[in-house]
């Protein structure tokens, strides 16, 4: 079947030279190699010009669908029936205290079908997939991206292989197997892995869902932006704050905040600050150096950030600096600690990349980058189950006891004394 262009869409435009190419199934700029990503540009001026437009999206269903105009999807193809996207968003007082912040918010990701923000990129793939006429789909992730390929795949029958490093946590990969994917354990890195799905894509004829090159995943992730934007309106919170691996994630919800800013449909756009880990950094290093990124190792229980060689810097470093933002490193043991004040004083229980965010956070409280007068929203990026192992270390121990009364009061009287 073949299907229409989206209407809004006008070209791909590379981050590097500018270059534009008709939209179509093209993923990095020919002059500028694999470095050269592309951007979708859409027809803004006919967008705002469109009858009641913030009336017309009102009134649509609570999910990321709901912003069709901007997402680079053919009307004609049928949606997945799974809920993606309109996450909740909590305003959470105790964690604004103890962060030293006047207002905190949580917008919790971790709602999404496979439980985490890249829900929004994968959904947008499979829709280009079957608009281009693949049936099988394929791409590479240290474990959420491919968990939500693998439930977006099944959701609308497509066949999808999954390249994970070896070291992904076991509860990821096994949401693979149980959606019906075919997953090959990479002996070595995620850059290995990435290398590893595109080569195999091109021999096999996959459609690649990598969102490190692929222009149309960060048009997904861009949603959470779009949403940040609406659900807080006049009030939306001066930083918004995302933990950052491969920088598609920054780089899409800056450009939703812009896109929603140029449509009249929010006043200014709020300042980004992205949260790298310490032991995988290097789109912060190229940040602070003003020159090109240069790869990094990735050590991190924050897996899903731990991207060593991000293909998309250029575009998380430009929404950085157009949002007159910063960026900021966090230690393995402060996102251990974010791991449990977000679930006790915040009530939301996130993996180790998912609370990234909110270790910066504190960091740049303490820092001064953030003033206690301001206000902040903190995406939680993916749910704690994603990643038991780091959660028991963040947890602390439970205490075994016999079936009795006075076991129980025994236990609280030393707790008392310590």
């Amino acid at each position: 079947m073949k299907f229409s262009q989206p209407p809004f869409v006008t070209d791909l435009k590379c981050l590097i030279c500018g270059s534009s190419y008709p939209h179509g199934n093209i993923f990095t700029c020919p002059h500028c190699g694999i470095d050269g990503i592309l951007d979708v540009q859409y027809d803004y001026d006919q967008i705002r010009n469109l009858p009641a437009l913030r009336d017309k999206i009102r009134n649509r269903s609570l999910d990321h669908w709901r912003y069709r105009e901007l997402l680079p999807i053919s009307p004609d193809i049928p949606l997945p029936h799974l809920h993606i996207g309109w996450t909740p968003v909590y305003d959470v007082p105790r964690l604004a205290r103890y962060f030293g912040l006047r207002k905190l918010f949580l917008k919790d990701d971790g709602r999404n079908p496979t439980n985490s923000f890249k829900d929004r990129a994968s959904a947008i793939g499979v829709m280009k997939a079957m608009e281009f006429g693949f049936n099988t789909i394929a791409c590479a992730s240290t474990g959420n991206a491919a968990s939500s390929l693998a439930g977006l795949s099944a959701a609308v029958g497509l066949k999808s292989y999954i390249f994970v490093p070896e070291r992904a946590p076991e509860p990821k990969f096994t949401q693979l197997l149980i959606f019906g994917a075919t997953v090959f354990r990479v002996k070595g890195t995620y850059e290995q892995a990435f290398d590893l799905s595109k080569q195999s894509c091109d021999q096999f004829g996959w459609y690649n869902r990598n969102s490190g090159t692929n222009p149309f995943l960060v048009e997904g992730k861009k949603t959470a932006g779009l949403e940040i934007a609406e659900q807080f309106g006049k009030n939306i919170p001066d930083w918004v704050v995302v933990s950052v691996g491969d920088g598609c994630t920054i780089g899409g919800i800056g450009k939703g905040l812009r896109e929603m800013k140029q449509l009249g449909l929010i006043d200014r756009v709020p300042r980004l600050l992205g949260v790298q880990a310490e032991g995988t950094k290097p789109i912060l290093d190229a940040f602070a150096s003003g020159k090109d990124l240069i790869p990094t190792g990735t050590n991190t229980i924050a897996d899903s950030i731990a991207v060593g060689t991000p293909r998309n810097w250029r575009r998380a470093i430009r929404q950085v600096r157009l949002s007159h933002g910063e960026m900021i490193a966090v230690s393995d043991e402060e996102i251990l600690e974010a791991m449990r004040v977000t679930a006790r004083l915040g009530g939301v229980f996130g993996e180790p990349a998912g609370v990234a965010g909110a270790a910066g956070l504190k960091k740049a409280v303490e820092q001064k980058i953030v003033k206690s007068n301001e206000t902040a929203v903190i995406v939680i990026t993916g749910n704690g189950l994603k990643d038991i192992q780091s959660a028991k270390q963040a947890a602390g121990k439970e205490h075994l006891v016999e079936p009795t009364l006075d076991a129980v009061a025994d236990l609280l009287e030393k707790q008392l004394k310590l």
